[in-house]
């Protein structure tokens, strides 16, 4: 595993620099396990059904017995016992509520099922915010020219982002970096993520290479290499 890890981090140090040989742009790769442990979103699900599903009992006419634990086999029937009767009922209530929570939770809280259940916006966005944070955290956003740009990967949530310095923006087709992001896509779905990489960063460097050809004095201000998160 590790040497296959070591393997695929010299390929794309490779991929980059040879990309790079062509042009005064920068660029920088991230691969992520996951972005988010998406807690808020397995308590929503599990806040709902448990305020949901134990209603599905009322209809059926639900008695506190039906829990264990919570009759004797005797009932009162005077009325001096009613309010005792219903905080019965209530605890038993709510023991069920309890009950379909906790296994709500541990349910969604499995990544398979929890990514299933996450909307992809959410997913979308949180992928997003953390790639914005690794470009600005590796100083992607400060080489000279401001030509600069990160390829972003998670593998927890199946997606990939390309964020592109402001002084590319204006100069280049935002479809090639759609082009980019589904060239790593495929590659990661594939289970090769070096290849994925290099095929990013082949269309990359293709792009910077015509827009930001090497300038004179130009020098490596990011460090060729692939950063694992």
């Amino acid at each position: 595993m590790v040497n296959r890890q070591s393997e695929t981090e010299a390929r794309i140090a490779a991929a980059i620099a040879e990309a790079e040989a062509r042009t005064s742009g920068e660029i920088f790769c991230v691969l992520a396990g996951s972005v988010s442990s998406y807690r808020d979103v397995s308590l929503t699900w599990a806040a709902a059904a448990a305020l949901i599903l134990p209603l599905l009992l009322i209809p059926l006419g639900f008695q506190p017995s039906w829990v264990p634990g919570f009759s004797e086999g005797w009932e009162a029937g005077h009325l001096a016992a009613q309010d005792a009767t219903l905080g019965h009922a209530l605890a038993a209530y709510a023991l069920i509520q309890a009950g379909v929570f906790a296994l709500t939770f541990l349910l969604v809280s499995i990544p398979a099922v929890r990514r299933r259940l996450t909307p992809r916006r959410i997913r979308t966005a949180r992928v997003r915010r953390a790639a914005v944070q690794q470009f600005l955290a590796h100083g992607v956003h400060v080489t000279e020219a401001r030509t600069g740009v990160l390829l972003f990967a998670c593998l927890a949530d199946h997606q990939v982002e390309v964020v592109a310095d402001s002084g590319i923006h204006a100069r280049v087709d935002q479809t090639v970096w759609a082009d980019a992001a589904e060239a790593l896509a495929r590659g990661l779905k594939a289970g090769d993520a070096a290849a994925g990489f290099e095929a990013a960063i082949g269309l990359a460097g293709a792009v910077l290479a015509e827009h930001f050809p090497p300038a004179g004095r130009d020098r490596n201000e990011l460090h060729d290499r692939l950063v694992v998160i």
